[in-house]
């Protein structure tokens, strides 16, 4: 598919697009590509990998051909973000309980932070960084 990381997001969910900007002003290096998970690629990544196609609840760091989700994917990632590699020491922490947080806030994301009709674009100068 492609060499370089790529982070499944929820095209709709607003704290999901927040996260994706986040991550894209400080992903300095460009490291990080992006797909919804509702677009071609999330699909097919989801199928290829006999995941719910139909449920965005989960962020997904697909890399080196594996699939990391969840507060998994999250902390894999900020462990590879310019920066943010001090958030390795939450690894210490057991997956049940980041995951217990992690599945709460994903529950609400839509109550508290809301959600859009459509998924959300890039500007054409992100274009680049975006998986159809």
């Amino acid at each position: 598919m492609n060499d370089k990381p790529v982070i499944l997001f929820d095209g709709v969910c607003n704290l999901c697009k927040g996260s994706v900007q986040f991550i894209l002003k400080r992903d300095k290096e460009k490291k990080f590509l992006f797909a919804s998970l509702q677009s071609a690629y999330g699909q097919k990544l989801l199928n290829q990998f006999h995941l719910h196609a139909d449920n965005f609840n989960s962020f997904i760091l697909y890399q080196d051909g594996n699939i990391f989700s969840k507060s998994t994917g999250a902390l894999k990632m900020f462990s590879q973000l310019e920066g943010w590699k001090w958030v390795k020491i939450f690894w210490v922490v057991p997956k049940f309980i980041h995951d217990a947080v992690y599945n709460l806030i994903a529950r609400n994301r839509y109550k508290w932070f809301g959600k859009k009709e459509e998924c959300w674009l890039p500007t054409p100068e992100l274009k680049e960084r975006f998986l159809d």
